[in-house]
């Protein structure tokens, strides 16, 4: 049985990989950070199927201590501070989980396990300030947030053990991807929940920062496959994920307000409180090399996902 580490497994893609990798045999280790108050809502459907393990991106000993104890084929690394807008407000600690956490868990697997094959959450917000589009893997970095340079190093110091140190390490540039399972937080999630309330006659109206903001959103589902795909491959690789299209935050609103039959003119209100310090405009992705060499395609649709997150925060209300 191939046995696989998921950190950040109580998280949105966590959760949809612990089901992919269940489903396809493997024996699903996950790490999780001793808090006084232990949120599993996103995997309790598979808390007798999962095993859960106390360690911490911030402390190297219980890493390898963790890797020592599993012993697993695989790791996911997919814990970080994964807010945007908490970045500004908290960039030592964004860069202490989201960059140097990447080093401790490559450091763990160079002593512990070379053999051990480690996928790396990078971010299309490491494109920010975009220099061409479509975004491809050779499109240079400019990121505009803490967030986004954490991610950077991130990715740099993956392919800087696997060059070092022939680790099998590869990066996912994974641009947005969302689902019923994305925290309230995140503007996709907001907006589906905003809608599912005005319906039920919970909420009055929906405050957004910049409705023209253009990203490449699809379905958490369809990419947690694709991380598993580049570590299956025979050489580590590093591969854009996204769907080639991209859509404005004003879209997404139009499309969950109609589906309850609401024209969001009525109800959505800009607030220049929630525009970012340093603005990123448009995130659209070339999946083209994951379309070649791992044959991924996305499966669900912009329109069918935002339905599909209306949907899941109507039944949740009702």
């Amino acid at each position: 049985m191939k046995r696989a580490i998921i950190t950040g497994i109580t998280g949105q893609d966590g959760s949809y990989l612990a089901e992919f990798l269940l489903s396809r045999g493997y024996e699903v280790h996950g790490m999780v950070r001793r808090s006084s108050t232990e949120n599993f809502e996103r995997i309790g459907h598979l808390r007798s199927r999962v095993h859960l393990h106390q360690a911490d991106l911030l402390d190297q000993l219980s890493i390898i201590e963790f890797l020592r104890d599993v012993r697993p084929r695989e790791v996911y690394n997919l814990a970080a501070q994964s807010f945007v807008p908490t970045s500004w407000v908290q960039p030592v600690l964004t860069g202490e989980f989201t960059a140097l956490g990447v080093t401790r868990m490559l450091e763990g697997i160079r002593l512990v396990d070379r053999k051990i094959r480690f996928y790396q959450a990078s971010s299309s917000e490491m494109f920010g300030r975009v220099q061409e589009t479509p975004q491809t893997e050779r499109t240079p970095f400019w990121p505009r947030s803490p967030y986004g340079v954490a991610k950077v190093y991130g990715h740099w110091i993956t392919v800087n053990y696997r060059e070092s140190y022939d680790l099998f390490a590869c990066s996912g540039i994974l641009f947005n991807h969302e689902s019923p399972r994305r925290g309230k937080e995140f503007v996709t999630r907001k907006i589906s929940h905003a809608v599912a309330s005005i319906k039920r006659g919970l909420q009055k109206e929906l405050r957004l920062g910049n409705l023209d903001a253009r990203r490449d959103w699809g379905y958490a589902g369809d990419y947690v496959r694709a991380m598993w795909l580049m570590l299956q491959q025979e050489k580590p690789d590093d591969f854009v994920v996204a769907t080639g299209e991209d859509h404005t935050v004003r879209e997404f609103c139009r499309i969950a307000f109609d589906h309850v039959g609401l024209d969001w003119r009525k109800f959505v209100k800009v607030d220049r409180k929630f525009f970012r310090p340093a603005e990123v405009n448009l995130l659209r992705g070339n999946p083209a090399k994951a379309r070649r060499k791992l044959g991924w395609k996305r499966e669900v649709t912009f329109e069918k996902l935002v339905r599909m997150m209306v949907d899941a925060d109507l039944e949740r209300l009702s």
